[in-house]
């Protein structure tokens, strides 16, 4: 792991445990409802400021936060045309499937490419910092996923070329 990638993952995993200090907080809106504010953001006073923390301009993450709920969108690095592709399918495979995810969204914040929603009964129902070491091996491992896909799409398309190529000769 480059150290770049380590300091980012650092920071990430500092300020997402410092985020998720959460309490259970009923909606002031609407009465007998446990909404989470970080979506629901009809009171100013319930929300933190949100924390970008960028690797580069094509990897970044934002961490959202409030009184009983953090939202994490997360922007993959897609170099290229074909990573951008990959990314966009495996990430909306994982996304149709949100429902074995606890806290994945279905839809990602606008501009991002993935989001997951942390409410207080997950931090009651899970540990704490197992949470947060999902996250944050999540992040470590999609990069991983994406470029094992592009390696794995351009063998064989060099196996196809050059089967092509000598059925030609």
């Amino acid at each position: 792991m480059s150290s770049t990638l380590a300091t980012y993952l650092a920071c990430v995993r500092n300020t997402l445990t410092a985020a998720t200090t959460l309490m259970n907080f009923p909606c002031q809106q609407v009465e007998r409802h446990n909404k989470p504010e970080v979506e629901y953001k009809k009171d100013e006073e319930l929300l933190l400021k949100p924390a970008l923390i960028c690797r580069n301009e094509n990897e970044k993450c934002l961490i959202e936060a409030s009184i009983n709920s953090v939202r994490v969108s997360i922007k993959v690095k897609q170099a290229d045309e074909l990573e951008r592709i990959l990314a966009h399918k495996f990430l909306g495979f994982l996304m149709q499937r949100a429902d074995n995810f606890q806290v994945l969204r279905r839809k990602p914040t606008e501009g991002f490419d993935i989001s997951f929603l942390i409410i207080h009964s997950h931090t009651e129902q899970m540990y704490k910092h197992k949470l947060v070491d999902f996250v944050v091996t999540f992040m470590e491992d999609i990069d991983k996923e994406i470029s094992e896909l592009k390696l794995s799409v351009n063998t064989r398309g060099r196996v196809v070329a050059t089967d092509f190529l000598t059925a030609l000769a």
